[in-house]
């Protein structure tokens, strides 16, 4: 199986039910094989204003996850991804985790990931 960065709309996707049965599906095998965050998702996760038990759900999946910190390596893909496209810094800095750890991003965000060179991503809508 492919190694992929999951973002964190489609955490909330997940969360909600709203992924279509084949994108719950699909990310259901990529969880269940340990899922991969950016640090930045953590820290939007966790910035959530949600009831205790969404609360506790979320701190479970983070804390079942593996978190992908910035490295030099981020740093360098983010500033080059920044230079070449305006992306917020948050996207850019997730892109580039992804990049730099040879990872394909889960997103429905086509608008902001879909022109990054290098950058490989699948929508779980769009399954």
């Amino acid at each position: 199986m492919d190694r992929y960065l999951i973002d964190t709309n489609v955490v909330s996707d997940y969360f909600s039910g709203s992924l279509p049965k084949s994108g719950l599906q699909f990310l259901g095998d990529v969880i269940d094989n340990v899922p991969n965050l950016s640090v930045i998702t953590q820290i939007e996760l966790l910035s959530w204003n949600a009831t205790l038990l969404i609360e506790d759900y979320v701190k479970n999946f983070i804390s079942d996850s593996q978190l992908f910190e910035i490295t030099p390596e981020v740093v360098a893909a983010c500033v080059s991804i920044r230079k070449a496209k305006k992306v917020k810094t948050p996207d850019a800095i997730i892109a580039a985790t992804a990049i730099a750890n040879g990872m394909t991003i889960i997103t429905n965000n086509e608008k902001d990931f879909g022109n990054i060179k290098g950058l490989k991503f699948i929508n779980p809508h769009k399954i």
